[in-house]
């Protein structure tokens, strides 16, 4: 009588492995999926736009989608940097605007020495422009790190600051036309937008060449790992000798130079610089940075992701268009998005928490 009962007990600890090796093989091919997320959806609104929107591959498309998705990139990158440590950048979209209008200030007046007028040719331009946005960076990253000053509630007045300068800088106007005087040595800025090298655009170039140093840092350097280690747990990272306030002076003030990239880049492309470019350039950098897969709570990410990352929301934003979707449905369509994105990484956190569990 007892003999099929300690039979049946002796084969269901069998059977009890078996479902959790399947449960955990369920949960691996689940998680693998997340981690591709971006580049499903990237390839989803390839197919969706391109059988809905006329032209959408179309050469001149193509060009106009990669002018955009350079934007966000170059901006997502140093973005990445800042969200890996844990903290924020709302000013980006400010340093674009007033690094536009520095150049053009530059180009068209000059920079008064005493009684002389200094005029810069392009690359010059370009350096001081830079510098510029660097340097706002690196005084939000003093405002953190020295003041105390929460990381959000820092660059969102630096926000305010920055975007007040770039419109008091010529008093709300533009500086249009700007193809610089043969006489004073600055023609050649619209090169920096429009201009090509071995058949590609310079602006990718731009990207691609800071992607590829960005990347490097981040896998390769013990800066990169320090960066990780900020905002995996900022204080048992301190506790290790990592001096975690030159860290984040550096990841501020990188994300800064980048912004003023994007504003040379923007202004070399239209010829014109205005002090309201750039807004709301902050929200489509944090959202292909949320979307490339970095926690927002810092410590995990790639800059690589947040490339593509780049990419969906460009795209998505040009597909949208071409498809004649309102910019109220955009703007719905976008935030949902974001809010997609992140629950779904939160999805993916509890499965390789589950795993880890099984596995225990």
């Amino acid at each position: 009588m007892n003999t099929p009962n300690s039979s049946n007990s002796s084969l269901r600890p069998v059977h009890t492995r078996h479902d959790r090796q399947s449960a955990y093989l369920a949960a691996r091919i689940a998680v693998n999926l997340l981690r591709l997320r971006i580049f499903i959806a990237l390839f989803v609104i390839f197919i969706v736009f391109s059988l809905t929107a006329d032209n959408f591959l179309s050469a001149g498309n193509m060009l106009i989608m990669a002018k955009h998705v350079t934007i966000v990139a170059i901006l997502s990158i140093g973005m990445t940097l800042v969200i890996l440590t844990g903290g924020i950048d709302l000013s980006v979209g400010s340093i674009v605007g007033i690094s536009g209008m520095a150049a053009g200030y530059m180009l068209l007046e000059g920079i008064h020495i005493g009684h002389h007028v200094v005029f810069f040719n392009p690359l010059g331009v370009a350096l001081i422009a830079c510098v510029l946005g660097a340097l706002i960076g690196a005084v939000n990253g003093y405002l953190i790190t020295a003041l105390n000053v929460a990381p959000f509630i820092a660059t969102l007045g630096m926000l305010y600051v920055v975007r007040g300068a770039a419109l008091l800088v010529n008093n709300g106007s533009t500086f249009a036309d700007l193809e610089g005087n043969p006489a004073l040595g600055n023609t050649g800025f619209e090169f920096l937008g429009n201009g090509t090298i071995f058949g590609l655009s310079v602006p990718v170039w731009i990207m691609l060449v800071l992607a590829v140093i960005t990347i490097f840092i981040a896998r390769k350097t013990p800066l990169g790992r320090r960066i990780y280690a900020i905002g995996g747990n900022e204080q048992a990272a301190r506790f290790s000798g990592i001096r975690t306030n030159r860290v984040k002076l550096f990841v501020y003030t990188f994300s800064g130079f980048c912004a003023a990239i994007v504003g040379l880049v923007i202004t070399a492309q239209l010829q014109t610089a205005h002090p309201l470019t750039g807004e709301t350039y902050e929200l489509n950098a944090i959202a292909a940075v949320v979307l490339g897969g970095t926690a927002l709570m810092g410590g995990r990410g790639t800059v690589f992701g947040s490339v593509v990352g780049a990419c969906v929301i460009s795209i998505l934003g040009d597909g949208m268009v071409m498809c004649g979707i309102s910019d109220f449905w955009q703007m719905v369509i976008k935030g949902l998005v974001i809010i997609f994105a992140v629950v779904i990484d939160q999805l993916q956190q509890r499965l390789q928490s589950r795993m880890v569990a099984m596995t225990a």
